[in-house]
Parts: C-alpha cells; sequence; structure tokens
C-alpha cells in the first residue's frame, strides 16, 4: 500500500453540486449502472434493470435486510425551544444514543407529540447523547419506541438531500426486502431492487441475508490526515443461518452494499460470533477476505465508505471511476446510480 493511499487527502474529489441526487429514479430499476470488471480492467455502462446480465452465473448474493425507521422527531424542550432529534443506536433496551440539534444540558426533558419525552442522560464527546425515552411516565423500551415513532417521526434523510423529507420518502428510501427495524440510513445499493427485480435474482442464484442496522456515522467524513486513525463507528448486526451457511463455503459472493461488505467481512474475521458490534473498517491496507464482487452507489469524498470501494479496486481505480462517472453524469449518493465490481 503506499503511502498516497494511507492519506485522508488523497480521497477528495471535486463532485458538481447538481450530480447529487435528491430524488430517487423511477423506477427504481430506471438508475444508471457502471460495471467495473477487474479481469479484464473495462467499464459498461448500463442501466440498473440490466444487473442480472452481469453476475457471474455460480455467484451467491448477500443482501442486507435492515429497516429504517422514522429516526427524525421534532420537538421542544421546557423553555418552549424547538429541537430535532435523531435516533442514532440502540445501546441496550432503554438507553439510546441520539444527536439532538438545540442545546440541551443532562437531565433536560424533551417533549414530543403523543405524551413521548425523552430524558437526556448523559452528554457524550463526540456530539451524541444518551436518553431514555417515556410516555406518560413509563420508561420505554427499544421495541415499545418504535411504533410511537412510526407515527410521529420522519424518515431520516441524509443531511446531503438539503429538503424535507415527504409521503414518497417512506416507502423510496426503503430497499423492497427491508425486514428487520432498527436502520436510520438506508443500505443504498438495495433501493435500486423493484420487486420483480429481487424475486428473479433471487429464484436464479443462492442468496441469503444479514442485519447491519445502519447508523448515522456511516455519513461521518474522516477527519484525520490518515485514515488507520480514523475511529470506526460500531452497528449492530446479525448473520442468519443461510448466510453463514453460503458464507462458510467456498462460493464466490457478491454483496448486495457496503453495508453487507461491512458485515460479511467482520464475520470472516470473527466467524464464533454471529451477533453483536461490528466495527470493520475497510480500506487498501485492509481487503475485503470474503467478498469477491460489490454493488454498491457512489459516495461521499473523504468517505469510510469511498474507502470501502478502494479496498476492492485500489484509489487510483476508484478515483478514475468515480472521475468517468461524473464525466457521464451518473447521480451520486444515497438517491444517486450504482455502480457494480467484478
Amino acid at each position: 500500500m503506499s503511502n498516497k493511499e494511507l492519506l485522508t487527502a488523497s480521497y477528495n474529489f471535486e463532485l458538481p453540486s447538481e450530480l447529487i441526487a435528491s430524488h430517487p429514479a423511477s423506477p427504481r430499476d430506471s438508475a444508471k449502472l457502471l460495471v467495473y470488471n477487474r479481469q479484464n480492467d473495462t467499464i459498461t455502462h448500463t442501466t440498473f434493470k440490466d444487473f442480472e446480465k452481469f453476475i457471474p452465473k455460480e455467484c451467491a448474493l448477500i443482501f442486507n435486510d435492515t429497516k429504517v425507521i422514522k429516526a427524525r422527531l421534532f420537538g421542544h424542550k421546557p423553555s418552549g425551544g424547538k429541537i430535532e432529534l435523531l435516533l442514532n443506536r440502540p445501546l441496550n433496551s432503554y438507553d439510546l444514543n441520539v444527536y439532538i440539534r438545540g442545546k440541551v444540558k443532562e437531565a433536560t426533558l424533551l417533549h414530543f407529540e403523543n405524551a413521548l419525552t425523552a430524558k437526556v442522560i448523559t452528554l457524550h464527546e463526540d456530539g451524541s447523547r444518551t436518553v431514555n425515552f417515556y410516555q406518560n411516565n413509563k420508561k420505554l423500551r427499544f421495541e415499545e419506541l418504535l411504533p410511537i415513532i412510526d407515527t410521529i417521526g420522519h424518515v431520516p434523510l441524509p443531511p446531503y438531500i438539503q429538503r424535507e423529507d415527504n409521503a414518497e420518502d417512506i416507502s423510496e428510501y426503503q430497499s423492497v426486502f427491508a425486514k428487520n427495524e432498527g436502520a436510520v440510513a438506508a443500505p443504498t445499493a438495495s433501493l435500486h431492487f423493484t420487486p420483480a427485480q429481487h424475486k428473479r435474482v433471487c429464484e436464479n442464484h443462492d442468496h441469503a441475508y444479514v442485519t447491519l442496522h445502519v447508523g448515522s456515522g456511516t455519513f461521518k467524513p474522516v477527519e484525520v490526515n490518515k485514515i488507520t486513525d480514523h475511529p470506526m463507528h460500531s452497528e449492530y448486526y446479525e448473520i442468519s443461518k443461510e448466510a453463514k451457511k453460503l458464507l462458510d463455503s467456498d462460493k464466490d459472493i457478491l454483496c448486495v452494499g457496503t453495508t453487507a461488505t461491512r458485515t460479511v467481512e467482520y464475520y470472516a474475521r470473527n466467524s464464533d460470533k454471529l451477533s453483536g458490534e461490528a466495527n470493520l473498517f475497510l480500506h487498501p491496507n485492509n481487503k475485503p477476505i470474503r467478498a469477491t464482487h460489490l454493488l454498491t452507489n457512489f459516495h461521499l469524498p473523504k468517505s469510510t465508505l469511498l474507502m470501502l470501494v478502494s479496498s476492492f479496486v485500489g484509489l487510483e481505480k476508484a478515483l478514475e471511476l468515480y472521475h468517468e462517472a461524473i464525466e457521464k453524469k451518473y447521480r451520486f449518493y444515497s438517491y444517486g446510480d450504482a455502480m457494480l465490481i467484478l
């Protein structure tokens, strides 16, 4: 690995703001698809509708079946001052790690609709907070909170989508196979599948599901000079029995998204743990050892996700592919277009 690949600054690139997708492709499979074949170093431009034509015949697919929750809540302090709260992740049954826009102190009680309140327990140095939720003075477990926020919460669109969430986002910022509630960001490569296409792919290829509840740390830029000094965020994961069987086989694996990749690669290094906290940081100095192929969107400059892409193809090639995508007017980020690395 070159010194250049260790420097955060090397992962920067200029992206015209008009290429940041603020709305999803419609229909889902009309998104553009850049296919990069490492064996013969070729690039093919197509649409996601043709995704299946490029999947190697004997390849198995791993999907992340996490479900995005309505993690953004708007409320007020006892003083009447407005606040915005973003759920990040449960720390245990009652304690939740959150981000709060608006100044709060420990023991502050925040008020929301439906008699929901949140008590600030701890202020953390990284800007996050630990809170407990209550309804009518009853302390709520995380699973008791979910149906309440499903009624009063908002879709947690990423910070670079600079608009309010709307009715369309409730269905579109969710994969068609989303099942296990807990993510505060969508596994975006999954968003390209229509129900019919997902069904066809699953009929023609071995496949399995893992769960990784994507946290808001996925958007956190790397702020240290050397990428290996970056403290990687952790996220809760579970490996299904079917996924374990596939991952323990010698089949080639196509990971649908960076979140599926992180889960697969964490398991490859910790095969005795079928659930827990995954904090694996993939980059050119820590390459995949189990995932063979990757389907992914186009990511933020200086992000751990761009570094993950570089772990498959190297920094130089990753930037080359990104510049090609910019030239061809691909749409970037969560609601953007896709890339398949073979």
